[in-house]
């Protein structure tokens, strides 16, 4: 999330998983679950330039990966594939340079997410559940959160949980 963006009210929307867009082509089927990619656009409103895809693959078939995204990765859930002549199994991580123009081959039946987007505009502290660019704002969400002035996610009426010491 941009930083002039993180004390925005928040917010929750639900889509159905036949309202996100997939590209399917010639033994490929990519769901586009948030931001754009190959020429759809998923309906979950983001507030910065996101991927997030699920990809099924055929066994030889090519995915291209698009360059112009600043921050890309993919994560191969199952099978196997090959970039640039370096075969991936599943269980990895693959952090892609900026600007590399790629195409990926499933050299098996695979899936894979990708996952990228726009580069943050600073940097983020994490502490437990909390993620702000400002440490104080972390601070004071630990005090909300001990003070019991956090809302309880509706359906979610378990016990509380409490902030780690």
């Amino acid at each position: 999330m941009p930083a002039a963006d993180e004390e925005l009210a928040p917010s929750f929307a639900h889509h159905e998983s036949a309202e996100l867009p997939v590209v399917t082509d010639d033994g490929k089927s990519v769901r586009v679950v948030v931001g754009s990619l190959y020429g759809e656009r998923s309906p979950v409103p983001t507030l910065s330039d996101t991927i997030f895809a699920d990809a099924t693959l055929a066994a030889g078939c090519a995915l291209p990966l698009d360059a112009t995204t600043e921050e890309r990765a993919l994560y191969i859930v199952a099978g196997e594939i090959e970039i640039a002549g370096d075969r991936f199994a599943s269980g990895q991580l693959l952090v892609l340079r900026p600007g590399d123009r790629l195409t990926l081959a499933a050299a098996t039946d695979a899936r894979i997410v990708l996952v990228g987007g726009a580069a943050m505009d600073g940097p983020r502290h994490i502490w437990w559940n909390f993620v702000s660019s400002r440490k104080e704002r972390i601070e004071a969400a630990k005090a909300d959160w001990k003070a019991g002035r956090f809302d309880i996610v509706p359906g979610d009426e378990r016990e509380f949980i409490p902030l780690p010491e």
